[in-house]
């Protein structure tokens, strides 16, 4: 199935290297990729929102959420997936950043910005701290397209279970505030 995926895929994966790379825009894409490695990124967020008793629920809602993407992308859908990375198969493809993992499928650094919006969606305090995190999680998946170390479907994957992360944290957030009687911040949504 992933060879027959491929095949579709991996032109364009060739024109966005023909097309669109080049310049300063293949640093700032690098750089922000690279923030998402071990999902570094969203574990310096949810620790800065922990500082704070307003986005305190967040940090933790963010940190469930983390924790359950990278159990269930990095842990077990990619080794049972065992997608091969793109330049891998797509002659012609060089990716801008070094990826050691050999797997693809799904998208880890995705997953987790995906679950981190998600989570932080129902528990940010402020609009428009909502609508940054979805912006830059969106950034995430398309920089790993950008920089070829992902083909269209598993940036999409990594974002279904993202999503599925960051309710799941949610949920357990509410379940434990519920019954071990934790106190919701005032301030928290």
């Amino acid at each position: 199935m992933f060879e027959a995926l491929s095949k579709m895929e991996g032109p364009f994966l060739l024109w966005v290297q023909e097309t669109l790379r080049g310049g300063a825009a293949d640093s700032v894409v690098s750089f922000y990729t690279k923030l998402g490695n071990a999902g570094m990124l969203w574990i310096a967020l949810c620790i800065l929102c922990l500082v704070f008793p307003k986005t305190r629920r967040a940090g933790i809602a963010g940190a469930l959420a983390l924790l359950m993407s990278l159990l269930l992308t990095n842990g077990i859908i990619k080794h049972l997936a065992a997608r091969t990375r793109p330049w891998l198969v797509v002659e012609g493809l060089i990716p801008l950043v070094a990826e050691h993992d050999p797997n693809s499928f799904p998208s880890g650094h995705t997953s987790a910005a995906f679950a981190a919006a998600c989570a932080w969606q129902h528990t940010l305090p402020e609009r428009w701290m909502r609508v940054t995190v979805w912006i830059m999680a969106v950034c995430m998946g398309l920089s790993r397209l950008y920089v070829g170390v992902h083909f269209p479907t598993d940036v999409l994957c990594g974002t279904l279970v993202g999503i599925l992360c960051g309710q799941l944290g949610w949920c357990l957030l509410r379940i434990c505030e519920n019954r071990l009687g934790w106190k919701k911040q005032k301030h928290g949504r």
